[in-house]
């Protein structure tokens, strides 16, 4: 699909208020994003001459994407391009598929590379786990299951529930899609919103008040293994949404912690069964880039089976990203990545004592 000039589509958002409507065009429904495709784009020819050139260059020179420095990004047509996905995704419809890199014909590296510098033109990697991954990978690790506290859902190959991500924009590319299953499937969390406050208010408030949340055995310094964020936040005439409902639930099993009430119980009900309603479906294919803003989206996969050949096995590299001039966030959002000073902003991601950062190229 040929790249379109984005409109600004900030024109359409009013102030958003507690318990009301929230008009936003990052409020979709499935049938918007079927019948616009303009979130979808596929690299031309000379887009991907473009990234070959900076990817044989930097893999000439570097072993760890780490060592890839703002200025040696040089992707003088491809950028501006990426630059206005990026504008749609935090200002707009809060996702955007980028299809065709040609990871089929590069080294791990070179993908590598090629995500990285691509994710730079949409904000700043951020730890995605307490072994500090900037560079991740969602791949199963054999063994694993979400019935372990300390285990994740990207190192299994079970079904995950709807989620979003500790930051503010979360990027998957697609190396090796699996032999079946493995969907992706996405849901404007504005949305979900909207159609709660039709069906239960009561459900919808208890939602809007601080939540209780398992930080599943990843604890920063100082910090309780829970801490406490609304799923429905208003700051600044903006909307988000933190939706973690496993966590949510799974943070029943401190006995320090209050029990759900009733209408608490209904609200991550209802939130979990009209994202199953409102979803849109997607599959990966190799070279897929999927960018998803977490503050505005919750996103989901289906249980995945495998190819017999380790060489074969569904593989998809993953970056967190902060954006500095993204969405603005309450301070509620302190309690999930640390202490602020008065008017900063969070980056998200995940740090704990001993973390240091890295970028492998394996799965670990």
């Amino acid at each position: 699909m040929a790249d379109t000039e984005l409109k600004d589509r900030s024109t359409h958002r009013t102030p958003a208020v507690p318990m009301e409507p929230v008009i936003d065009p990052a409020a979709w429904t499935a049938s918007d994003l079927a019948s616009d495709q303009g979130w979808v784009h596929e690299l031309t020819e000379s887009d991907i001459a473009e990234l070959d050139a900076l990817v044989r260059s930097l893999s000439e020179r570097v072993t760890d994407v780490l060592e890839i420095k703002e200025s040696d990004i040089d992707l003088p047509t491809l950028g501006p391009r990426l630059e206005r996905v990026a504008k749609d995704v935090l200002d707009g419809r809060g996702l955007a598929l980028i299809r065709g890199v040609p990871v089929e014909r590069y080294s791990r590296l070179q993908s590598a590379i090629a995500f990285w510098c691509i994710g730079g033109f949409i904000g700043d990697p951020v730890s995605q786990n307490a072994k500090g991954h900037l560079l991740g990978h969602v791949q199963d690790l054999g063994g694993t299951t979400l019935k372990n506290p300390s285990n994740r859902g990207y190192q299994t190959q079970e079904g995950l529930p709807y989620h979003c991500d500790s930051c503010d924009v979360v990027v998957l590319l697609c190396l090796h899609p699996s032999k079946s299953g493995g969907e992706s499937t996405v849901v404007s969390s504005l949305n979900i919103y909207n159609e709660m406050l039709k069906r239960n208010p009561a459900a919808t408030a208890a939602l809007t008040a601080a939540i209780y949340r398992d930080r599943r055995n990843e604890i920063p310094e100082g910090k309780d293994p829970w801490f406490q964020l609304p799923v429905f936040n208003f700051h600044d005439d903006l909307m988000t949404v933190s939706w973690q409902g496993g966590y949510i639930r799974s943070a029943t099993r401190f006995e320090e912690l209050p029990p759900h009430s009733q209408d608490l119980k209904d609200g991550l009900d209802l939130f979990n069964q009209l994202a199953n309603e409102l979803a849109y479906s997607m599959d990966f294919k190799p070279g897929d880039i999927q960018i998803l803003h977490n503050h505005v989206t919750v996103h989901s996969r289906t249980a995945f089976e495998e190819f017999p050949e380790a060489e074969r096995k569904r593989h998809l590299l993953r970056l967190w990203l902060g954006t500095p001039n993204g969405r603005p966030l309450s301070p509620a959002y302190a309690n999930r990545y640390g202490d602020l000073k008065p008017g900063a902003r969070p980056a998200g991601g995940i740090i704990v004592p001993g973390t240091l950062f890295k970028a492998p190229l394996e799965a670990e």
